[in-house]
């Protein structure tokens, strides 16, 4: 054999090699080296993603990504300029109340050939949906709202801590009890859809749209009631007036001593932890309280939405970036995810991970039974004219509150509002 072929036949193993490196360490066929950016809304979980893009970058050190992050508004503001102009960041977050619209209109990517469903929660999958059943994002994660309680207002009180079986009923007799004995706030309702009524709605066995979300529900007795009783906390001295809430947070409230009670996404507490160290052991969470006599059902519910990873359609990098995304949704990669303590991992049976975080850095916070949870959560309320109803809602609510209507008016221009963005989309 002459030195030619000898060395020829050593070139092709060698590319041999190379190419089966790549595939073995989790890329897709035909992805090639080069940079790419991920942009984020969520500054706090910046560490997080950048850690799961070292974990990438360190199979595929022909690859670099840089994880910018930036603040909700302007993220918008940023990804919409940037989607008309065809120059969107190569990875981004879609969060489910604009997936419709950036789905709907070409811009996403089609990532159905990338995932397997049955990797992820149900409500993380359909979050990731378009309007023709199509999978635009990876699954991030999952998330739920937790009862936050501040230990020291309770046992200033002699009133026991919140449990699994607390009702409706036992916040209010807490938030009573609280206030009588320490002037401070019990349970703080602020106006909020996803950390407020909407849970209190679907605990009554209401609904704000029906399954197929062509249809506004908000005048349906269980749906009306639900939202009467949550407008009507306010009326009561144990909880701050919205004029006051728009002076200073639920949170703020809460960690300074001034509010016993509140409702929190679980993407906060790692946050809080962190900027609050010195009430860290003084506060713990618990499960939503369940409705004590639900119109229908058992009276368990609670908000899970899920946000997800996504890449424009025509993107210029769209085949590296295909194979990014294949990581963020594969084990190792929703792993790394939990691990960070900001977000529950949308992977099935990696709850733990997130859960261990609170352990591991001694937050002292009864985060477990948050993820059981999950056997009643109800999907995030979602329709493709959500951006246009939204708003509307959310300001008839302050109007109510403000008593420039009534409750019950207010109620039929939500329903009205929501029927008219449907029929107008």
């Amino acid at each position: 054999m002459s030195r030619w072929i000898k060395k020829g036949i050593s070139v092709l193993c060698a590319m041999i090699m190379v190419a089966g490196c790549l595939t073995g360490c989790g890329g897709r066929s035909g992805a090639t080296g080069g940079s790419l950016i991920f942009l984020i809304w969520d500054p706090g979980q910046k560490a997080g993603m950048e850690a799961i893009a070292e974990a990438y970058m360190d199979q595929h050190p022909e690859v670099t990504i840089e994880v910018q992050a930036t603040g909700w508004d302007e993220y918008w503001t940023k990804l919409e300029g940037a989607a008309t102009s065809n120059t969107m960041p190569d990875i981004f977050w879609m969060h489910s109340n604009q997936m419709f619209k950036y789905a709907d209109n070409g811009y996403l990517a089609d990532c159905s050939e990338i995932i397997d469903e049955a990797n992820y929660s149900e409500i993380a999958v359909d979050n990731a949906k378009g309007s023709d059943g199509k999978i635009y994002g990876v699954p991030k994660d999952k998330d739920t709202i937790a009862l936050l309680y501040n230990k020291d207002l309770f046992d200033a009180a002699g009133v026991a801590y919140p449990t699994p079986d607390w009702t409706w009923d036992d916040l209010e007799d807490a938030s009573v009890q609280i206030n009588g004995k320490t002037g401070k706030y019990g349970y703080m309702a602020f106006s909020h859809d996803q950390i407020g009524y909407w849970n209190f709605v679907y605990q009554n066995g209401g609904q704000i749209l029906n399954e197929e979300g062509t249809e506004a529900k908000f005048t349906d007795p269980s749906t009306a009631d639900a939202i009467r009783y949550y407008i009507g906390i306010q009326d009561n001295a144990w909880c701050p007036t919205q004029a006051q809430f728009a002076n200073t947070g639920a949170s703020e409230l809460f960690f300074s001593g001034e509010g016993a009670m509140y409702y929190a996404g679980n993407w906060d507490l790692v946050n809080l932890c962190r900027t609050y160290p010195e009430m860290n052991g003084r506060w713990d969470v618990s499960v939503l309280p369940k409705c004590p006599n639900p119109a229908n059902g058992d009276g368990r519910a609670v908000i899970s939405n899920s946000v997800s990873y996504a890449t424009a359609a025509d993107g210029k990098n769209k085949e590296l970036a295909m194979d990014f995304l294949a990581f963020l949704g594969s084990e190792e990669g929703q792993r790394i995810q939990g691990e960070s303590g900001v977000a529950i991992p949308a992977y099935n049976g990696l709850e733990d991970t997130w859960v261990k975080t609170f352990a591991d850095n001694d937050y002292q916070l009864n985060v477990e039974c948050l993820t059981e949870a999950f056997d009643y959560s109800v999907k995030y309320v979602n329709n493709p004219s959500r951006p246009s109803w939204e708003p509307k809602v959310e300001q008839i609510m302050l109007d109510i509150y403000a008593g420039t209507v009534t409750v019950d008016e207010g109620i039929q221009k939500m329903q009205d509002s929501v029927m008219e963005a449907i029929a107008e989309y």
